[in-house]
Formats: structure tokens, C-alpha cells, sequence
């Protein structure tokens, strides 16, 4: 049995074209560093469950695409039965990155 138990929901994920990561990741060719991608969309679901960054734990994260400057992109995410949350980051070409968080146990 699955234990996904939301539809995916969609939301914009929106990285400036000149930001500061692209410089000298790499010369000539700039991608996104994946740390980056991963903090924006941390950002984003916080905006959309309530949960800050630091109330999760990346339980598994791929990264299976490269971002380059003014690449679209969408994040896709959904609950899980346990409180987690499953999530894709999606570009025209494909999902670019993807993973589970688990929520940190409450201090």
C-alpha cells in the first residue's frame, strides 16, 4: 500500500537569471548548483505547508538534470501519510531534481 495520500501540487519556482550562483558555476556554460535548487525549493514549500526548512530532514534527494540561467521551472510536491512530503522539480526538458523530507521531531 502506498502511503502517498495527496495529488501533487504545483508551484512556480522562480530563479533570477543573474543570480550570484550561476557566476563561476561554471565559466562559459552556467549551471545551478543543486544546493541551490534545494534551498529554493525548501523555501517554497515552506511557503505552502508552513514547515521552515529546519523542521525537515532530507531523507533522499537526485538530481537528474542540470538548470541553466532562465530555465522555467516547477516545483511539484504532496503530503505523505506519515507527515513527509514527496517532492519534483520540473522543467520543460524533464524533472531536474526529486526527493523525500521527513518532518524533524518537534524539541
Amino acid at each position: 500500500m502506498s502511503e502517498q495520500i495527496q495529488e501533487w501540487r504545483d508551484a512556480p519556482l522562480a530563479i533570477a537569471r543573474g543570480h550570484p550562483a550561476y557566476e563561476g558555476h561554471f565559466p562559459g556554460h552556467p549551471i545551478l548548483p543543486g544546493v541551490v535548487l534545494l534551498s529554493e525549493a525548501l523555501a517554497a514549500l515552506e511557503a505552502a505547508t508552513g514547515r521552515a526548512p529546519h523542521q525537515w530532514t532530507l531523507a533522499n534527494c537526485k538530481f537528474t538534470g542540470s538548470v541553466s540561467p532562465g530555465t522555467a521551472l516547477t516545483l511539484a510536491h504532496k503530503r505523505t501519510a506519515s507527515g513527509g512530503a514527496l517532492f519534483e522539480i520540473r522543467a520543460a526538458h524533464g524533472v531536474v531534481a526529486s526527493g523525500t523530507l521527513t518532518p524533524r521531531a518537534r524539541a
